[in-house]
């Protein structure tokens, strides 16, 4: 079943904010291996960002690849992800259902405070 992609189109008021260094994103965790971009081979990362828009905020865990990420992006840093897209998610594990969002961006720019305002 093919998965549903969502382009995720953010106010001109939000705010991201980084809230953890980007991390290698693990494919299988008994090989180690690395989870890597389809299309490029790069590998890939995932980053938490705290959305803040219209009087509420969540944090959005966000895969990258590696080529997308921005050079001294940091916890604290303000960002701004590019082409993020939403694809919803469920699968029965043990006999339990989980479900949720994953969320991907080609790459996260960081924004100076002078072009957040």
């Amino acid at each position: 079943m093919a998965m549903s992609r969502i382009r995720v189109a953010l106010l001109a008021s939000a705010v991201c904010i980084a809230g953890t260094d980007p991390m290698l994103k693990i494919k299988d965790q008994q090989t180690g291996e690395v989870a890597t971009d389809r299309e490029t081979g790069a590998s890939l990362y995932t980053v938490s960002v705290m959305l803040m828009e219209d009087g509420r905020a969540e944090v959005l865990k966000i895969t990258v690849p590696e080529t997308g990420l921005a050079a001294g992006l940091k916890p604290g840093a303000m960002v701004r992800p590019v082409e993020l897209f939403a694809t919803p998610w469920a699968r029965i594990f043990n006999g339990q259902l989980s479900d949720g969002v994953a969320y991907r961006a080609a790459r996260l720019e960081l924004v100076t405070v002078e072009a957040a305002q």
